[in-house]
């Protein structure tokens, strides 16, 4: 075909795939290729949805649900997704993915432990908030769920209607996090048992967030992963477009 995409372009757009993990959209931006000409090279070369890749290793997973229908609430505020996401720490200097898992040590008498990153996502506009905290308690979540709200109101999202999470101990049994929804005039809501894409959209987001803050970089320090959290949250608001809708989160907020 004398208008198929030469040989040298489909290699520029196969290994940047390989490398940034991006959707068609995105990789318009890195290629200079169309993204219609992007869905047809990797559809040529049989590469799988990112949905079907590990977030971090990019190798293919299974994946079940129980329907394929898609939806999204009306207007912003209508509904929030939470969940929290268990990262490891780094310690001091760097671990495993700066210096190769043969040059670290496993002190298991001082272990470096975990950092528990509480996410909010509202489900029309997918405006994104987050905290790093050392635990998943009801009280900690019920402090984020107030701080999450305050920085959606700063950003155009007045009032929040429901909150949706899994049936984790904090969010089902904490009168402290039953308390703050209350206090925002909300309605608590709780996915069916198993069934984790009914809260796919904050969970989708836990992804997006593991490849792009999270694992996106070797850190040397806890500190400096951390510090990056708050102008990544940034400009996944106002800079990343998001393929669901074609805008900015913050854009999609006040389209106008």
């Amino acid at each position: 075909m004398p208008t198929r995409t030469t040989p040298r372009r489909e290699a520029a757009v196969l290994d940047a795939r390989t490398r940034l993990r991006f959707g068609p959209a995105r990789l318009t931006s890195e290629t200079g290729v169309p993204a219609r000409t992007i869905s047809r090279i990797l559809t040529r070369h049989q590469i799988p949805p990112l949905a079907w890749l590990d977030p971090v290793t990019g190798t293919s997973i299974r994946a079940s649900r129980s329907t394929a229908n898609r939806y999204e609430r009306e207007r912003p505020g209508e509904l929030v997704h939470i969940d929290v996401k268990k990262i490891g720490r780094i310690p001091d200097g760097g671990g495993w993915r700066l210096h190769g898992r043969a040059a670290v040590t496993n002190d298991r008498k001082n272990p470096v432990g975990f950092d528990y990153v509480h996410a909010a996502v509202d489900d029309h506009t997918r405006l994104a908030y987050a905290e790093i905290h050392p635990d998943e308690k009801g009280i900690t979540a019920a402090g984020f769920l107030t701080r999450a709200a305050a920085y959606f109101q700063r950003h155009g999202i007045e009032r929040i209607e429901r909150v949706i999470s899994d049936n984790a101990f904090a969010y089902r049994k904490s009168a402290a996090f039953s308390a703050a929804v209350a206090a925002l005039g909300a309605t608590q809501k709780f996915i069916k048992p198993h069934c984790p894409w009914q809260n796919g959209k904050v969970e989708r987001f836990n992804r997006t967030l593991a490849n792009e803050w999270a694992y996106r970089q070797p850190f040397t320090s806890n500190t400096e992963r951390a510090d990056a959290l708050a102008p990544w949250i940034e400009h996944y608001n106002t800079g990343r477009i998001h393929s669901s809708h074609g805008l900015t989160p913050a854009a999609r907020v006040s389209p106008t």
